[in-house]
């Protein structure tokens, strides 16, 4: 098996009902960098900070990330489409260690969903929810830690609803931040919590 097959196989899939089966890969510099570019550059997606970066720019950041030994990064695919880029890091060996007491377990991510391209309900919470699927299906991740920019309200109300507790905000360099962190506990929590809305909308349908 060559390095593109490595790299274009598979690590992760969810079946979501009504939506089909998200995969999860690691992200193909050569093949991937241009679709990241054009998402990381969208008004949408100022809170990423790269909305000024040339091509090249951001295909050194991600060959940084995919060289590095504590940092991933992934993409997710629906239908052969590309519809999220994922990043993973470890904590203790990022900058954020330095804001907080770190724990074992601790597993850092970032997430960018795709430009929309047609409304599907609970789009972003299915992509996210596979996310921590395949984060917390390493036993050895205990909790995930994030850092988004304070002012980035949607992301807030997503990560309430998988579980993550707000503890502080910080001043990073290039933003401030609200540092969350989701215990494996909380998920489970959390996934029975939409289990349970679920049922109540389908038994209030007629």
């Amino acid at each position: 098996m060559n390095n593109t097959e490595i790299i274009s196989k598979p690590i992760f899939s969810k079946t979501i009902h009504g939506l089909g089966d998200i995969h999860l890969r690691f992200l193909d510099l050569e093949n991937d960098i241009e679709t990241v570019h054009d998402w990381v550059t969208r008004p949408y997606a100022s809170y990423w900070g790269m909305q000024e970066y040339p091509l090249e720019e951001v295909r050194i950041g991600y060959q940084e990330i995919i060289e590095s030994d504590y940092h991933d990064a992934f993409i997710g695919i629906l239908d052969n489409q590309p519809i999220f880029l994922m990043e993973r890091y470890q904590v203790s060996e990022d900058p954020i260690s330095t804001y907080y007491d770190v724990k074992k377990g601790d597993i850092g991510m970032h997430i960018l969903v795709s430009p929309p391209q047609k409304k599907i309900p609970n789009f972003t919470w299915h992509i996210f929810s596979t996310i921590l699927d395949y984060l917390f299906s390493d036993i050895q991740t205990e909790r995930i830690v994030v850092e988004p920019d304070v002012r980035n309200e949607k992301i807030h109300v997503l990560n309430k609803r998988a579980g993550f507790q707000y503890h502080k905000e910080i001043q990073l360099p290039h933003k401030k931040a609200a540092l969350a962190f989701c215990k494996r506990s909380a998920y489970k929590k959390a996934l029975l919590l939409e289990e349970k809305k679920n049922s109540t909308l389908k038994n209030e349908k007629p």
